[in-house]
């Protein structure tokens, strides 16, 4: 798959901006555990409406995707909105009355839908979750409609550590992050090629300080040359072209 990125923003508490991003992703450091975006972009009656996860999840959305046309979009997350999902399992096990707004936005496309509720939107929108290979099935999701003849595909990736329930578990997200892009036909912007490939079993380099969705960032947003995920069995080449 060969595609184009034209643009990116991302958001994280302590981190707004390009520059800060690309400081922070070449130099990995503590960030603060709270913090929350003012989304001001987002009428406010439906800004009420957004847990913390959707407020930075839309406020990279907002920032990538600005005044541009719309476009189809691809909305990514290894767990979603889990905290408010986990918050209406304990109401059951107490047997209080559930809300029907939370329910409604505890499913994986309802940032998505907010996002094209608030703008009008009727453009097609997709939701994503892969494990860890999200952020790759994003892509191959975004590049498929590329070449269905979309002129452009904005990707976002999101997420947030897990709910104490489920926190012991392995593969935690570590803070609470979005970041999106916009993905265009390969030639207009910086382009990359993605394939997938059998591992050849060989240990790779140390353990990555950032998780994956965000390595892929630090790829698209440095002049690296190559980037490699491996997953068992397989690895994920990311590639920039000359």
């Amino acid at each position: 798959m060969v595609f184009s990125v034209h643009h990116w923003a991302a958001w994280a508490p302590g981190l707004v901006g390009q520059d800060a991003w690309r400081a922070w992703l070449s130099q990995p450091f503590p960030l603060p555990a709270e913090g929350t975006p003012p989304l001001t972009e987002m009428p406010a009656m439906m800004r009420r409406r957004v847990d913390r996860l959707g407020r930075i999840a839309l406020q990279a959305t907002y920032t990538c995707h600005g005044d541009a046309p719309a476009c189809p979009m691809v909305f990514a997350s290894r767990y979603g909105d889990m905290r408010r999902s986990v918050e209406l399992l304990e109401q059951l096990a107490r047997g209080t009355p559930l809300s029907p707004t939370s329910f409604s936005l505890s499913v994986h496309n309802a940032i998505g839908a907010l996002y094209s509720i608030a703008r009008g939107d009727l453009t097609a929108q997709s939701a994503v979750a892969a494990g860890a290979e999200t952020v790759e099935a994003a892509f191959v999701e975004a590049c498929g409609l590329l070449s269905e003849g979309a002129p452009e595909v904005l990707v976002v990736v999101y997420d947030e550590p897990r709910p104490a329930p489920f926190a012991h578990f392995p593969e935690q997200v570590a803070i609470a992050h979005a970041w999106a892009c916009s993905v265009r036909p390969a030639g207009q912007g910086p382009t990359y090629r993605l394939s997938c490939g059998a591992s050849s079993g060989e240990p790779g380099p140390g353990k990555d300080p950032l998780p994956e969705e965000l390595a892929v960032l630090r790829f698209l947003a440095s002049d690296a040359e190559r980037f490699e995920h491996p997953v068992g069995a397989r690895v994920w080449r990311w590639q920039r072209d000359a």
